[in-house]
């Protein structure tokens, strides 16, 4: 399983700079060809033009005057307009006959472009020299688009970057944290089977007795620690339904175990409320929260759990009235490693959300806190659908 996640790891990174080549590929050789493509347009404007001066000179063999209109009809394509030195138009081509029609229209295009490029001279042998306008062919005005183009497609690129880098950040720490929550579970298992023995030895002695009650409710429950850790990593199976089951049993268990300086109280409705999921996962959630709630409120004062529907979602909120949180440390809180105690590790809520919106495809957020009053954590999961 290691090696196959590792390998996941390698493949992503290998996609990665396969990509990161690519658009850098992409980039470079645009460059070249756009400064390729503009010195190549200015040599065509330079060689029609020379084509012309040659095509009106009549002393000019006719091979030339041949190879002068060849090298006219291979650049058909240039917006070109040709005056004389009254810039009185002797000749166009590529101009619509809307702008060559009306003279105002002329007039401005010529300026534009005019802006763009200065005309080039043709010396003609009697001294009437004419001047060619030319504009970009419709090849170089696309071209025009392609830097707002390549632009829109880096950015989209650097946002895919941030995702990916983020993706493995996430991952990578689900890897650790997976694998902390196996080796404590197999760390606990050792000593825990020991105590699980001494117990029956104790039953044999007093099998009624208080203290070996009380002492296997706690094996048990370190069974069932011991079971939660053991399945982070894993995909769970989601057979119970009851989720005010599941509620019960945490609040009677809890209850007993709190500060009784903490008024702990339940709300709830009386009748099943079917929602797909883990008890032992949804069990350990609902823990943490509650203990999250006792520290918070440093032992003393008043904890809700409350279970209740709302378009077909349930909803399960812890409310303490606890030192609150600021908006900081909400932006914080199910981050891993964060971790608002002197001693703390920043592992419980990091994997209470996993444990919410991975395997039971819910949510878990702050649904309120206030500094100096109290918070409350709301989990939200899909009621079952009868069919």
């Amino acid at each position: 399983m290691k090696g196959l996640n590792f390998l996941k790891r390698i493949n992503s990174w290998v996609v990665y700079f396969i990509l990161t080549s690519i658009v850098a590929g992409i980039i470079i050789s645009s460059n070249f060809l756009i400064q390729h493509l503009r010195s190549k347009e200015t040599e065509r404007i330079k060689s029609l033009a020379t084509a012309m001066r040659y095509l009106q000179d009549t002393d000019v063999d006719s091979r030339f005057s041949e190879l002068a209109l060849y090298v006219i009809s291979e650049n058909e394509d240039l917006p070109i307009i040709v005056t004389n030195k009254k810039r009185e138009v002797l000749e166009s081509r590529g101009i619509s006959e809307e702008i060559l029609k009306d003279k105002e229209k002329l007039k401005a295009k010529m300026t534009e472009m005019e802006n763009k490029y200065p005309p080039f001279e043709i010396q003609l042998p009697d001294f009437n020299n004419q001047y060619l306008y030319y504009d970009n062919s419709d090849l170089m005005n696309y071209l025009r688009y392609y830097p707002l183009l390549l632009a829109i497609f880096i950015s989209l690129y650097l946002v895919f970057s941030f995702w990916f880098l983020r993706l493995l950040k996430k991952t990578d720490e689900g890897f650790v944290w997976a694998g902390l929550a196996k080796e404590t579970a197999h760390q606990i298992g050792t000593p825990l089977s020991s105590m699980i023995g001494w117990v029956e030895i104790m039953k044999l002695e007093d099998e009624n007795g208080m203290g070996v009650k009380e002492l296997e409710m706690d094996v048990n429950r370190l069974k069932t620690i011991s079971e939660r850790f053991s399945k982070i990593g894993s995909i769970p199976t989601l057979n119970d339904l009851d989720i005010n089951e599941t509620v019960q049993q945490n609040f009677d268990y809890l209850k007993s175990r709190i500060s009784t300086k903490v008024e702990f109280t339940l709300r709830k409705t009386y009748e099943p409320v079917l929602v797909p999921h883990s008890q032992i996962l949804m069990s350990w959630v609902i823990e943490n929260l509650v203990k999250n709630a006792v520290d918070a409120m440093k032992g003393e004062g008043k904890l809700e759990l409350s279970l209740y529907k709302k378009n077909k979602n349930v909803y399960i909120d812890v409310t303490d009235t606890g030192c609150g949180m600021t908006k900081q440390q909400i932006r914080n809180a199910f981050k891993p490693g964060f971790s608002t105690k002197k001693r703390g590790w920043g592992l419980g809520l990091s994997l209470t959300k996993r444990v919410v919106s991975e395997y039971h495809k819910g949510d878990v957020r702050i649904a309120n806190s206030e500094v100096g009053k109290g918070t409350t954590f709301r989990i939200i999961l899909k009621e079952e659908q009868k069919s």
